[in-house]
């Protein structure tokens, strides 16, 4: 399946919404020096549309671990539960960093899933953040 194109100006659009990070690991474009990419919240295959409520950045990993799905079990609780989103979810509520800014803790059940099924703390990941905390560029404001 081919995506539909996603404008310039929609493109810019979102990436000042996101603040020019993936919405869910919170790695910013600019300290990677990778673009990020569009991912469709509720994706093309599931009746996404590509509008600017559908859209946030991801940065490539967390969007392959997302691909299509919508949701994840709670690895804590064994419950089924949405995913996160960042377009109508505030990150401070799901999650909070561990004491020294490198790890992403679940604070919910959405936290959790998300944490889980996205990889949120994969070890090239961890890697850079501890990088970033020492350089005090890590972590984000929100």
């Amino acid at each position: 399946m081919t995506r539909p194109h996603v404008s310039i100006e929609l493109h810019r659009q979102i990436a000042e919404d996101a603040k020019h990070r993936c919405g869910y690991c919170l790695s910013s474009e600019i300290l990677t020096g990778i673009p990020l990419t569009v991912d469709h919240i509720l994706p093309i295959s599931a009746g996404g549309e590509t509008t600017r409520d559908n859209l946030w950045l991801a940065c490539y990993p967390c969007n392959e671990y997302k691909s299509a799905k919508t949701h994840a079990e709670d690895p804590e609780t064994g419950e089924l539960v949405t995913l996160f989103n960042p377009r109508t979810q505030e990150w401070y509520k799901h999650f909070t960093w561990s004491d020294d800014g490198t790890h992403i803790i679940g604070l919910t059940s959405v936290g959790r899933a998300t944490v889980f099924e996205l990889h949120l703390n994969r070890l090239l990941l961890v890697c850079a953040r501890s990088r970033w905390v020492l350089a005090g560029w890590h972590p984000p404001d929100l």
